[in-house]
């Protein structure tokens, strides 16, 4: 899609479609105990599978639930586990990329070897190791995504950082007599963070439904939390009956994954058209 250029600043319809979008999403997420219609954990059984109405706007699940006020709260749930999830990530990957790009030497070298062993690790191996040994849960499901999802990341940053230290206003900063910390900061972050912003976006797609998945197969977020993965696995047994059970939480996932990628992509194609900052 074409972008344009105002004052200086690029955006796309895809950016607003994307902006729009999450903008929703975080406000039912953020504003989850306000419109929500009822406790998302209360069971009224007498009530099980009633249709949708003014008090359960959709309706309510097998042990009598109110449906919309579970994906209200499922969206927090999800949005938290994800925003932890990557904000890791990310706090990892900019801080080893740095140095291993940066300093190479054997630094770089010990660095790369831990970055390798990361992204060999498989996330669900982890994940059933952890569940094992502490049980299953939506905290140990973070720690094994976050064991196993920083190594690509941090082998990105540090192509970056690679890239950008031959820059001849690098060259100049060093030789200036920059320190090494303001040079990072000030010339090399700067301009790698643009572009790490968009592919964290779509990543936080990725993330979200990865999360709904463990949660599904029960390695995740445990009943009877309101989360989408939960609320799918849930009503699995009653797709052929109650299929508006996996419906709505399923719709939800498919909701954010896009919304994500959306605005991810449009992030892209924006600070990819992106100047050099020289400080």
């Amino acid at each position: 899609m074409e972008s344009k250029e105002r004052g200086g600043t690029w955006y796309n319809s895809k950016m607003i479609i994307g902006f729009i979008l999450l903008g929703m999403l975080l406000l039912i997420a953020i504003f989850s105990a306000t419109i929500s219609p009822n406790n998302p954990l209360a069971e009224h059984i007498e009530i099980k599978y009633a249709p949708p109405s003014s008090e359960y706007w959709f309706g309510t699940d097998h042990l009598g639930r109110c449906i919309a006020s579970r994906i209200f709260w499922g969206a927090r749930t999800s949005l938290m586990y994800g925003g932890a999830i990557l904000g890791s990530i990310l706090l990892i990957s900019l801080v080893l990329g740095l140095l291993s790009g940066y300093f190479g030497g054997w630094l770089d070298t010990v660095i790369m070897r831990m970055t390798d062993i990361a992204i060999s690790l498989p996330t669900p191996v982890i994940a059933l190791a952890i569940a094992g040994a502490l049980g299953p849960s939506g905290k140990n499901l973070i720690i094994a995504m976050i064991l196993t999802s920083w190594g690509d990341f941090t082998k990105l940053i540090r192509g970056m950082v690679l890239e950008m230290k031959e820059k001849d206003f690098i060259l100049s900063a060093q030789v200036s007599g920059f320190s090494h910390i303001k040079t990072m900061r000030t010339h090399i972050l700067r301009n790698i963070f643009p572009p790490i912003i968009g592919l964290a976006t779509i990543e936080m797609g990725k993330i979200i439904l990865t999360i709904a998945g463990f949660s599904f197969i029960g390695l995740g977020a445990q009943p009877p939390t309101p989360e989408w993965g939960v609320m799918i696995s849930d009503a699995r047994n009653l797709i052929q009956v109650q299929p508006q059970l996996m419906l709505y939480p399923g719709l939800a996932v498919i909701f954010t994954v896009v919304a994500f990628n959306i605005l991810g992509e449009g992030l892209q194609q924006a600070l990819g058209k992106g100047k050099v900052i020289r400080g």
